[in-house]
């Protein structure tokens, strides 16, 4: 039972979880166990991953429980009280015991350069769980450019960050990209190898150099006033690897003067991470985001 029925913002702790005995779905067995709570206090509990199964946290209302599966709730600090907004260019879509996922706008860093100038991600996320507890942090799990926009995930601890980055090969990962011309078939995967010595100018290299293999999958989504959106799909995860190959096929990305854009029609990379889809490293769920082309580079195709 819990050592404090009371939601007041000190601690619930879990002196032993309760033991499942039917299959069902989360949300109905903490109903269920803990009556004397507010409906809506559990909810808050799953939803900043307090809810424990067999140890684990877990965040779904459907998560599906088999018997023999224990439950438990803890939760340090006030679960009720808002962090304060994180700054216009972030938004938080998704938080657990976890993961962190968040929309990155054009011109934030990721991390810190080794100058340490310019504002980053990494600095407002840490800021953001610290407002919970000052011992809190979050770790990189992968970077987007500074001018691409979209979907970025953080990992809340060490144990998940080694996770997702020794799974980063089974991440889906899908962007949206406007380039220079008209590209003529309707579909094509483009396979390179590139050399990533110099970080701020990746090449492409012939096989079996210093390059790593890139593959990249793309698919027209539209054509108009000479300019093509792509869909893009990564099959490996190599440094600037979408705006190098599509260079190569002759098709730079707008605005990416640095691979030979000749024009800048939006003032920003025309590149936009629009689906994420990788397994949680704690519930083992499946999770899966989206987010649909911004309208200032949808409109630059026509």
């Amino acid at each position: 039972m819990l050592a404090s029925a009371g939601f007041d913002g000190t601690l619930w702790a879990m002196s032993e979880g309760h033991t499942v005995k039917e299959s069902g779905g989360l949300l109905s067995f903490l109903f269920a166990q803990w009556p004397e709570q507010k409906r809506t206090r559990l909810k808050q509990c799953l939803k900043y991953g307090s809810v424990r199964v067999n140890g684990v946290a877990a965040t779904r209302h459907d998560h599906p429980l088999q018997p023999g599966d224990v439950v438990s709730i803890r939760v340090e600090g006030d679960a009720r009280k808002a962090a304060p907004p994180l700054p216009v260019g972030i938004r938080l879509l998704h938080e657990d015991a976890a993961v962190i996922v968040i929309v990155k706008g054009p011109g934030w860093l990721s991390v810190a350069r080794n100058s340490g100038k310019g504002k980053t991600v990494y600095e407002e996320l840490t800021r953001h769980v610290r407002h919970q507890d000052a011992r809190n942090r979050v770790w990189i799990v992968h970077r987007l450019d500074r001018e691409t926009s979209g979907l970025m995930v953080f990992a809340k601890t060490e144990e998940a960050k080694r996770t997702l980055q020794s799974g980063w090969h089974n991440f889906v990962k899908t962007y949206q990209a406007v380039v220079e011309g008209t590209v003529a078939p309707e579909e094509g995967t483009l396979r390179g190898f590139l050399d990533e010595s110099n970080p701020l100018r990746v090449r492409l290299v012939p096989d079996g150099g210093n390059g790593r293999e890139a593959i990249t999958r793309f698919r027209v989504v539209r054509r108009g006033m000479g300019r093509t959106w792509l869909e893009v799909g990564l099959e490996t995860g190599r440094r600037h690897q979408i705006r190098v190959q599509l260079a190569g096929l002759g098709h730079p990305v707008v605005g990416d003067a640095r691979y030979g854009a000749a024009t800048d029609p939006a003032r920003r990379l025309g590149l936009h991470a629009s689906g994420l889809g990788f397994v949680h490293p704690g519930s083992g769920e499946a999770m899966n985001f989206s987010l649909p082309m911004p309208p200032e580079l949808a409109k630059l195709a026509g």
